[in-house]
């Protein structure tokens, strides 16, 4: 935040990387705790590689097009984007939908409340039923939660999935009333019928489901495959409709290769304070991981909050990768839920953000979004640390 246009830098981010982590590898390696190092290698490696995958197949699909701009229409794609976001995950279901939504409704005239929604819908809210919807829960099956147990957290995702999409359609049935007819009839002669470029990386966005599911090795190929077989057939067009590039996942590459290395001495240090902190309920562990994930980035927010909760115990007999399956899914919908609450919570945020500012859609300051954000999720929070904590008694 400080130094963007240093940070840009493929050398600075290795490098601030690489100070980062140095010590703390080399410390596990002094006092032998080498089996730290290569779990935090190959859980790396599946993390990497699924998000590539799911990046590279999703950049090969664009969607193209101008429909009525109406609220109807609006949120409809918001809900196409919440059920996307939990199978091609949030960034790869923004990046599909955004760029169609702004070009249908770039002939209206009241539409600042439109991208700041889409970011809370899609961007976040929508990964939370699966592993390959969001960093955070791709982090939990990596260390041990079975592939389709967070789509136990349906009732939650519908809640801020219906809650949201219900606010947004009154706000933008009110918006829709203010515009001129000279936009209205603008919106109406400019229809451009949408149309689905690169469907072959349908089958690849599907095939990654039970690529996953395999064993390590056997996983991490597939996936490799899956990631090759669809930039190599995807037409070049195609890439250049969607802006694609390999930059984005560069970034998490470097950045999560460090989260990943330092995550054993802090996984061990949280989980033996545990006892002493206190987190001890589902509800607080909601909010800490939630409000740790506004401010910090909800994928290692996740990490260190899964660690806590592992340190607490339980008395349950059905520990989900030893965790108490009501605090693990506190820890889950906090930290992606919370993660729309400021352009930094979430990476497609700010991927979301600039792409709307180079169609010319203007965007809150950062302290104004994250208001509109916060205040706009207050009552589906409340909901849910109500619920959490009457199911925790």
């Amino acid at each position: 935040m400080l130094i963007p246009e240093r940070w840009e830098k493929r050398g600075v981010q290795i490098a601030v990387t690489l100070i980062c982590t140095l010590p703390v590898v080399s410390y596990e390696l002094l006092h032998a705790r080498t089996g730290q190092v290569i779990a935090g290698l190959g859980g790396y490696l599946a993390f990497v590689i699924t998000l590539g995958a799911l990046f590279t197949a999703s950049g090969g699909i664009h969607l193209e097009g101008d429909i009525e701009a109406t609220p109807r229409t609006n949120t409809l794609f918001l809900l196409v984007g919440a059920v996307l976001a939990s199978l091609v995950g949030t960034t790869g279901a923004s990046m599909l939908l955004i760029r169609p939504l702004l070009q249908t409704n770039r002939q209206r005239e009241h539409r600042a409340h439109l991208v700041p929604f889409f970011i809370l819908i899609v961007a976040n809210v929508g990964g939370l039923l699966t592993p390959l919807g969001d960093p955070p829960l791709l982090i939990g099956y990596v260390e041990g939660v079975p592939f389709f147990w967070t789509l136990r957290l349906f009732p939650i995702w519908f809640l801020y999935v219906a809650s949201l999409l219900a606010t947004f359609y009154v706000i933008d049935t009110r918006a829709y009333r203010r515009e001129s007819s000279i936009a209205i009839s603008a919106d109406r002669a400019e229809v451009v019928q949408l149309a689905l470029v690169g469907r072959r990386n349908l089958i690849f966005l599907l095939a990654i489901v039970p690529a996953a599911l395999l064993p390590p090795g056997f996983r991490e190929v597939s996936l490799l495959a899956i990631t090759l077989a669809s930039y190599f057939s995807t037409p070049r067009a195609v890439h250049e409709s969607n802006a694609f590039n390999f930059g984005p996942i560069t970034d998490v590459a470097i950045l999560f290769a460090g989260l990943f290395l330092c995550l054993g001495p802090v996984e061990v240090t949280l989980a033996n304070a545990a006892p002493h902190l206190p987190m001890h309920s589902a509800w607080r562990l909601f909010w800490g991981s939630g409000l740790l994930s506004s401010l910090l980035d909800n994928a290692p927010t996740y990490s260190a909050f899964a660690a806590l909760a592992r340190g607490l115990g339980s008395h349950s007999a059905s520990l989900v990768a030893g965790i108490d399956p009501l605090k693990l899914a506190a820890v889950s919908a906090g930290s992606v839920v919370m993660g729309a609450t400021t352009y930094i919570g979430n990476g497609p945020n700010l991927m979301v953000k600039a792409v709307a500012e180079r169609e010319h859609y203007t965007m809150p300051s950062f302290v104004r979004y994250s208001a509109f954000a916060f205040s706009t999720m207050l009552p589906a929070h409340l909901i849910v640390t109500a619920a959490l904590w009457w199911l925790d008694r």
